[in-house]
């Protein structure tokens, strides 16, 4: 989602991304047809709402980019986890990627079969390899040879053999926002050091129930150009040609996801040119087929955090501006020290620099700090930008708060995904009188 210019409208309308599904409409935002204020009086705050055609503009954009090699496109759950995106993704034609078993219930519950799950993720256990084999899933990629093992030995259990795909880490250096979000240096928990990878083949070539139909690699999230995929992908190549020689059935390369989008005034969207060119001369070197692994590029720009001002406050010489959303709504500022865009909902007269903090009982929970904003008061609206991917989902319960409702809409049409929890629901789980039992 583009960049608000705080209070000029007309300003704010050149700055919002033309296909982001955000607009604004006579100084008040909309979602697509729906004005953001409806949803508030509809759901409450906070609330996320996510617009339906801007994921479905993603999508086409990166599918049209390959479209002249066989590919297909695993949408990485962990960005949104949502049924109802996740239903509308398989609409569209995607598969998923996922890192749990909860994820994989999540994809099988939104209508995609087991060939259209890649199984991810560096811990699996063993109870998850047995849904994935039971699911019929196209991979499981496999990040360590004790893992191989494991896989190895529940296929065994089965009778069944099991797909599998290397991940190999190609160890080059990515520019990414935040260390936590790079996957692909050396010294990562990430994927199979590609020196080792030959003689993680040999040990596959020795085992009767997995098979090898893959190769790939993820380098992290946030990259924003095709400059690492240079560096790495001679190196996926080369294992990819290992792994042929030695009579392994390889049918897919997945070159993981990671593509930017923007987040901060002047950032710049990921060059899905530069980066289709690069991929799709690997691929056509190859002859096999693709796998892509998006996910903060098809929904991140998608969503909003909707939140009330609930107080201003003046202290210290500062301002503050107090929300009714918290860290325990999205906990990207905190974590990641991640910027989002704020603005509000109508057009505001005047501006202060201010801290936007929640509710929480934390220091740390804050969303900007001396940010220049509209002189807004209580009982006013405020977005946060590019909030659809990797905030619902990290979305907690601290401070015993209710996770806020999901709205999606879909041009004049908006509906609740995901309802607001209640103080029952943060109990329920919970057990009093307790039933004591002895070992």
């Amino acid at each position: 989602m583009g960049t608000f210019v705080l209070n000029d409208m007309e300003s704010s309308a050149e700055n919002v991304q033309h296909d982001s599904g955000f607009a604004w409409r006579n100084g008040v935002l909309h979602a697509e047809g729906v004005s953001l204020p409806a949803i508030a009086a509809a759901y409450g705050t906070p609330a996320y709402v996510y617009s339906a055609g801007t994921v479905r503009e993603r999508f086409r954009r990166l599918s049209d980019a390959f479209a002249d090699v066989p590919h297909h496109i695993h949408f990485a759950v962990k960005a949104n986890s949502n049924l109802s995106v996740l239903t509308l993704l398989r609409e569209l034609g995607a598969g998923v990627d996922i890192v749990s078993g909860g994820e994989l219930q999540r994809a099988l519950t939104a209508g995609f079969s087991g060939d259209d799950v890649v199984f991810s993720g560096v811990g699996k256990t063993v109870g998850e390899i047995e849904a994935a084999l039971e699911a019929g899933v196209r991979l499981i990629n496999v990040e360590s040879e004790a893992e191989l093992l494991v896989i190895e030995a529940v296929a065994a259990r089965r009778q069944v053999v099991a797909p599998i795909a290397v991940r190999v880490n190609p160890e080059v250096t990515v520019e990414t926002p935040h260390a936590y979000i790079k996957t692909g240096e050396k010294g990562q928990k990430f994927g199979i050091p590609r020196d080792d990878v030959s003689r993680l083949l040999d040990v596959i070539s020795d085992l009767p129930h997995v098979e090898l139909r893959g190769l790939g690699m993820h380098l992290g999230s946030q990259i924003g150009n095709a400059d690492p995929l240079r560096d790495a992908l001679p190196r996926l190549l080369a294992a990819i040609e290992v792994a042929r020689a030695s009579g392994h059935p390889v049918q897919f390369m997945d070159v993981g996801g990671g593509l930017s989008v923007p987040y901060e005034p002047g950032d710049v969207a990921a060059d899905i040119a530069d980066y289709a060119t690069v991929v799709r001369a690997a691929a056509r070197e190859t002859g096999l087929t693709l796998l892509l692994e998006p996910g903060r590029y098809l929904v991140a720009e998608s969503g909003v955090l909707l939140t009330e001002v609930l107080y201003r406050k003046h202290a210290a010489g500062k301002d503050f501006v107090v929300t009714d959303a918290g860290m325990s709504d999205l906990i990207r500022p905190a974590l990641y020290q991640a910027y989002h865009g704020i603005a509000a909902v109508r057009e505001v007269q005047g501006a202060i620099t201010a801290d936007v903090v929640g509710p929480i009982c934390e220091s740390g929970d804050f969303f900007a700090k001396n940010r220049v904003l509209p002189d807004v008061s209580a009982g006013d609206l405020l977005v946060l930008q590019t909030a659809g991917a990797y905030a619902f989902t990290m979305a907690s319960n601290y401070n015993s708060r209710p996770r806020p409702v999901e709205v999606l809409v879909d041009g004049d049409r908006f509906a609740v995904v995901g309802a607001r929890e209640t103080f029952d629901d943060l109990v329920r789980r919970e057990r009093t009188p307790l039933e004591w039992r002895t070992a």
